[in-house]
This record gives structure tokens, sequence and C-alpha cells, in this order.
């Protein structure tokens, strides 16, 4: 099975992490297939890009993101979808006479 998951390449104390599909049994800094993007956590604010083509290709064969790749895509891609869904409001009955 493979993952779509993050690979620490920064040096001690100075994180950076490259998005990255593995097959799921293998070691978390071992090989990858697929590079499809990065993340840095320490500039303000955090840097997150990725290839979303080949997210949806992947997705499509069957790699299945990690928790925290999940949220990172969650909270960083919303933005730009340019849709925003605004939450339903059920109207209150109109009283019969």
């Amino acid at each position: 099975m493979l993952s779509i998951r993050m690979r620490r390449t920064g040096s001690k104390k100075r994180p950076f992490f490259r998005i990255v599909v593995s097959e799921a049994r293998s070691k978390k800094e071992g090989q990858f297939i697929d590079i499809l993007g990065f993340y840095n956590p320490r500039t303000k604010p955090a840097v997150f890009e990725i290839d979303k083509d080949k997210v949806a290709h992947w997705v499509k064969v069957g790699a299945r993101p990690s928790d925290s790749v999940r949220t990172l895509m969650a909270k960083h891609l919303t933005r730009d979808r340019g849709v925003v869904v605004e939450p339903v409001v059920a109207q209150p009955a109109a009283p019969t006479v």
C-alpha cells in the first residue's frame, strides 16, 4: 500500500519537510517514489507547497495521505479553492393562524 507522508530533510533544530509518496512499510526516512511538494514550518506564516495534479494522480492510484499531511492539506488548500461554503441556517417556521 502507498502512503503520502512527510519526510524530514532539515538539519538539527531546523525542520523542513518534503511531502513524498512511499511504500507504507518502508522507513520514515527511507526510499520514496515521488516528491509532491514541501512544508516549511519555520517561516511566518508557514509555507506549504504541493502539486495538486500529482496528489490527485497518486490518490486515484491508491495512495493514502497520513494524518499530518491530510491536516496540512485541509488547512492550506481550502484557501486556494476559492469556494466558500456557507453554513445552512434553518429558518423558523411561519406562525399558522
